[in-house]
């Protein structure tokens, strides 16, 4: 894949988590918004409720049945007659219902006078009586509508109530209601609570009651009514009169709501993220496998063609130049021929070594070995292979035991301090420290040549450090990945630091 094609899928996969990104934003803003607006219309219901409720409460507090025992008194409601003294001999209690006991006995002789739900019961027992005050004719009602403007005007004190004349004594019996104009908003707060308990509503609220000519009544303000707000539909508020619930906290609760979609379109898109970069990160590894797989073919083809070519240059010298007849050069020919057979057998044993690695083909011979004497022996035959470097051997104590497989585990250390004097500083050092639980091996050299990156992937099979077309240093890169693998199938680990040079940490457990 090329790079160009590799940079428009990475632009691609940009757009599609910025766009999903950008949708999931935008939905969970509809969704937030459109909570808000449910909000607002479920306080209002609430609001509206209890308005209802409290002046059905104040109807039951101020209705009065009136049973009248002369039924030749017919002057009952004329103007300035009893009914207009009893009315006006009534006074308001703190609560907003009516005190009869301020009524004079004098003004209520031969009339039974009911209050509340006895004034209920009343109306229910008298109901099916003959000549009663049924609301359920237009004569009625129409009367009935006299009759409270009537009532209007006494409870205001207006001595003239002309209306009071078109009324006729229609029963015996009267039942009625009379309400106040004023609103304690603390009753209402009180049914407001209840109701946004209901509905689960948890906000901090203020009410506010405006009516013509009349004092603004507020209760329980916030600072300056900030937040929403909304206003009361109830048709049982006073004429021209607003009663508005201001509250904050909306915040909170809406995304408290919404928590259910919020949490769900993280994970979608988390997920469509999570996808997308394992989509990229699976790109860029083929990528690199073929990087790899060039690089290792080039590798293999220049390890295989020296001595495949120096074989080749044998053979045609036995053959042209009578070589055959010359014991001498036939023998160093021959010998020339077998030792690059015999590098070309350890390149090919060694790919396929690798190629069983990963499976449970390998089995291991384990027994218990000097560590020490193992690695010494190792470390002054390196020595003895360069004059160049210096190779520096310790150990905690004279012997130290583990059990592991000689020929494997050789090879592993082998191959750690082999690229140390290929690759690393002039010093090299092999530590062998035997602690309580286990045994470290540290091999360290004072170069610098490797960057973080490139030691994040030394141990990736088929991986070198790129050094352009020029190969200096032999090797397939399955060297450091073999050792991985044999420490790992010890029980042990390895780890690679590079600070103040390159330092190779081996841990093995101790025998129990």
């Amino acid at each position: 894949m090329n790079t160009n094609k590799l940079r428009y899928i990475l632009y691609l996969i940009v757009l599609v988590i910025a766009s999903t990104i950008a949708i999931q934003v935008y939905w969970n803003f509809k969704n937030y918004q459109t909570n808000k607006q449910q909000l607002i219309n479920d306080v209002q219901v609430s609001l509206d409720k209890a308005v209802n409720t409290y002046y059905e409460n104040l109807t039951k507090k101020n209705t009065l049945g009136f049973v009248i025992n002369d039924k030749k008194n017919k002057d009952f409601f004329k103007e300035n007659g009893r009914f207009s003294t009893i009315i006006k001999g009534m006074n308001l209690k703190n609560n907003g219902s009516f005190n009869i006991d301020s009524i004079s006995p004098n003004a209520i002789k031969n009339i039974s006078i009911f209050k509340g739900f006895q004034a209920d019961s009343l109306k229910k027992a008298i109901k099916s009586k003959k000549n009663n005050f049924n609301l359920s004719t237009e004569e009625g009602k129409a009367r009935f509508k006299n009759f409270k403007d009537s009532v209007k005007t006494i409870n205001n004190k207006t001595e003239t109530a002309n209306r009071v004349k078109d009324f006729e004594f229609l029963t015996s019996q009267v039942i009625f209601s009379m309400t106040n104009d004023s609103i304690k908003l603390r009753d209402v707060d009180s049914l407001l609570q209840i109701e946004l308990f209901r509905k689960a509503i948890t906000v901090n609220y203020g009410l506010t009651l405006i009516q013509p000519k009349k004092e603004i009544q507020i209760f329980n303000a916030l600072p300056n009514n900030k937040g929403l707000s909304t206003v009361s539909k109830s048709t049982f508020l006073p004429e021209n009169s607003t009663l508005t619930v201001y509250f904050k906290n909306e915040t909170k609760l809406i995304l408290k709501r919404i928590f259910g979609g919020i949490l769900i379109s993280t994970l979608l898109v988390l997920a469509i993220i999570s996808c997308l970069f394992y989509l990229l990160k699976i790109i860029n590894k083929q990528k690199h496998l073929a990087e790899v797989k060039n690089d290792l073919i080039s590798n293999i083809t220049h390890e295989f063609k020296t001595p495949i070519a120096t074989i080749a240059v044998a053979i045609e010298s036995i053959k042209d130049f009578n070589a055959i007849n010359d014991k001498e050069k036939t023998k160093k020919y021959l010998n020339l021929s077998t030792v690059q057979l015999s590098k070309l057998n350890i390149m090919v044993e060694k790919l396929l070594e690798t190629a069983t690695l990963d499976s449970e083909n390998l089995k291991l011979n384990k027994d218990t070995i000097d560590l020490v004497g193992l690695v010494s022996i190792l470390v002054d035959k390196l020595q003895m292979q360069t004059d160049e470097k210096k190779l520096i051997f310790k150990a905690s104590a004279e012997k130290i035991s583990a059990q592991v497989d000689t020929f494997h585990f050789e090879n592993a250390i082998n191959n750690i301090v082999d690229n140390a004097v290929k690759y690393g500083g002039d010093n090299i050092s092999v530590l062998i420290e035997k602690k309580n639980k286990n045994t470290e091996i540290l091999i360290s050299d004072n170069g610098n040549s490797l960057t973080k990156q490139q030691a994040a992937q030394v141990f990736d099979k088929f991986y070198r450090v790129p050094k352009g077309n020029t190969h200096d240093v032999k090797g397939f890169g399955i060297g450091l990945y073999y050792t991985k693998k044999i420490i790992e199938k010890h029980n042990g680990t390895i780890n690679i630091s590079i600070n103040n040079g390159t330092t190779f940490k081996i841990t093995l457990p101790n025998e129990r």
